[in-house]
């Protein structure tokens, strides 16, 4: 966790204020030495001369106030203008063709290690540095991070900006290194600020107001997030604990509201397990640089050294892709099983109802969790994050979620994958090389189980 002084503000935090000004009276003196273009052009075209002059620039005071300069009028720009300056970066800022086709007849008439480096400086596109030299701003990884949440949201139509979007998830990989993450624990102490981003970034189960969230940090319960020192006060991703006894099966008794601060404590006292039930990326800007492997990990350090009484630590997870990929099972012609009787397998809402279709949608989704794909592991994400992070697929749930969006993903099942410390390290060495699903003795009775075919009567 990090150290915090005595007023109870981070010093790391403390520390990047301290940078930021220094590098903002950089800039501020800087200003006279740089060649910033007038602020009487049309704002896009003045964006594309800040650009172009950062990147010519030597000076460290001069290429600060250019930078400064740069980021700030990116954000005054419309959402339009911000593409067009991306489309600008993305086509004009790219690697020399000459010096390019030069380094790669070296490299081939002679394949040493120096010139191999040679050929990995021509081929680097000039555009990388421009983005380094905007990161040194004041705000400057924050508009970054924005900016490449706004290319991934016109991606697909916009083709061109894939290599803007390579250099940046490149560059933020190294930024957002877990070296520089800090890890911290979010209690009903923690700034409003940060806990409101806590309410407006849950994607998995959605915090419905203020006392929904008191009792997602109360005693029996744990949440936890990695910050980033260039985004003080933004979570990147964040973690909810529930301290309980053995294997949690649903998660609406954990979800449950509950104001007996007394029972919250005593359920704390006997937990035996911490359940990991829901895990939010918080910055679309970062899809794609991975934080939830290391938190994980890292919370489980941090529970066990703080509540010894805790022996296992496992998931409760959703199954988002098992429907979907069911649906597309049962519309072939050897279909093991009648389509039609899960026609309103939607509305199921009693256990009575769904009683019939537990055996063969467990036995399904099984398979579904099980079957790998060449280079790739199981089709569904959430297993291919916890497998991949060392984790064993432990039990399946029935009627683990039946909410509307528990039932439309995956007809309520949810998953419990069990993340043993003593075995994290060999399962993750397993799944990675060869693509093996670690599972437990109950996951392999569902897949030997026979299959039956049954029809409506």
């Amino acid at each position: 966790m990090q150290t915090e002084n005595p007023q109870g503000h981070p010093t790391l935090g403390h520390t990047s204020n301290w940078l930021e000004r220094l590098w903002s009276s950089i800039a501020d003196r800087g200003r006279d030495y740089a060649n910033v273009p007038a602020a009487s052009l049309p704002p896009a075209d003045r964006v594309r001369h800040l650009a172009d002059a950062l990147l010519s620039g030597r000076g460290e005071a001069s290429g600060a106030a250019l930078a400064r300069e740069l980021v700030v009028a990116l954000k005054a720009l419309t959402q339009t203008d911000r593409l067009a300056f991306c489309q600008h970066v993305a086509n004009g800022f790219t690697p020399d063709e000459a010096n390019l086709r030069a380094a790669v007849d070296a490299w081939l008439e002679d394949p040493t290690p120096a010139r191999a480096v040679a050929l990995s400086d021509a081929a680097e596109p000039p555009r990388q540095e421009l983005l380094r030299r905007m990161n040194q701003a004041r705000g400057g990884t924050a508009a970054l991070v924005g900016l490449r949440q706004e290319i991934l949201g016109v991606l697909r139509a916009q083709p061109a900006l894939a290599p803007l979007d390579s250099d940046l998830r490149h560059l933020f990989a190294s930024w957002f290194n877990r070296g520089f993450l800090e890890l911290r624990r979010i209690d009903w102490n923690t700034p409003a600020a940060v806990l409101e981003k806590l309410i407006a970034y849950e994607a998995v189960h959605e915090i419905e107001g203020w006392t929904d969230l008191r009792r997602r940090l109360a005693a029996d319960r744990r949440c936890f997030a990695f910050f980033h020192p260039a985004l003080p006060g933004e979570p990147l991703i964040f973690v909810e604990v529930a301290l309980v006894q053995g294997l949690a099966a649903a998660v609406k008794p954990l979800l449950a509201p509950d104001t007996d601060e007394a029972a919250q404590d005593a359920r704390a006292r006997r937990a035996d397990t911490a359940i990991f039930y829901s895990i939010s990326n918080c910055q679309d800007g970062l899809r794609g640089i991975s934080f939830g492997n290391f938190l994980i990990k890292q919370v489980v350090e941090e529970l066990k050294a703080e509540l010894p009484g805790i022996s296992q630590f496992a998931t409760l997870s959703p199954v988002p892709g098992f429907r979907r990929w069911l649906d597309r099972r049962l519309r072939q012609p050897d279909a093991p099983l009648d389509p039609a009787i899960l026609s309103e397998a939607a509305t199921w809402e009693t256990p009575e109802a769904g009683a019939a279709f537990e055996a063969p949608l467990t036995r399904f989704c099984a398979q579904y969790l099980t079957e790998t794909e060449p280079g790739r592991g199981p089709r569904d994400p959430v297993a291919r994050f916890h497998l991949g992070n060392g984790a064993r697929l432990e039990r399946i749930d029935w009627r683990g979620n039946v909410s509307p969006r528990g039932l439309d993903e995956s007809y309520g099942i949810m998953v419990n994958y069990l993340y043993d410390p003593d075995t994290i390290e060999a399962n993750h060495e397993a799944f990675v090389s060869g693509g093996a699903v670690p599972h437990s003795a109950a996951v392999e009775a569902l897949l030997r189980a026979p299959p039956r075919r049954r029809r409506l009567v």
